[in-house]
Parts: structure tokens; sequence; C-alpha cells
């Protein structure tokens, strides 16, 4: 019989010599439990997801051809 997995998640710090303390657990005392540890990044700034958007747009030669020079039926 597959046992049903509870999640309980926290938030903490590292400390300085590297120890985590986790308190209040809701789990009863020789309970066996599996601890995956993520970090959490902050991002520094947002991140422009569109660079370009809003940026004016400049055509030198609308009108001509493009790499006319590199199709071979043309050669």
């Amino acid at each position: 019989m597959k046992s049903k997995m509870q999640a309980y998640r926290v938030e903490t710090t590292v400390t300085q010599d590297g120890t985590l303390i986790i308190k209040g657990v809701p789990f009863r005392a020789g309970t066996k439990v599996e601890v995956i540890i993520l970090s959490h990044f902050r991002k520094a700034a947002k991140e422009v997801r569109y660079p370009l958007r809003g940026k004016p747009i400049r055509y030198l030669a609308p009108f001509e051809s493009v790499a006319e020079d590199e199709w071979e039926a043309l050669s």
C-alpha cells in the first residue's frame, strides 16, 4: 500500500555555519520525511521581456530586393 505524501512548505535562511533550522513542523516525532532544498533567488532588476517594443522602426530601402545576389536561379 502506498502512503499519501503530505507537503509542507517553509522559507528559512541558512546560517553562517551552513545550518538550517525549521521549527514547528506539522509531523509527529519519528515520522520519516524527505527534505528538498531549493534556493530562492531575488531578481536584481525587472527583466525587460520585449526590449524593442515601442522603439522606432526605420526601413533603409523598403522596396529593394533582399539578398538578390544569393539566389542561384538569377545567376
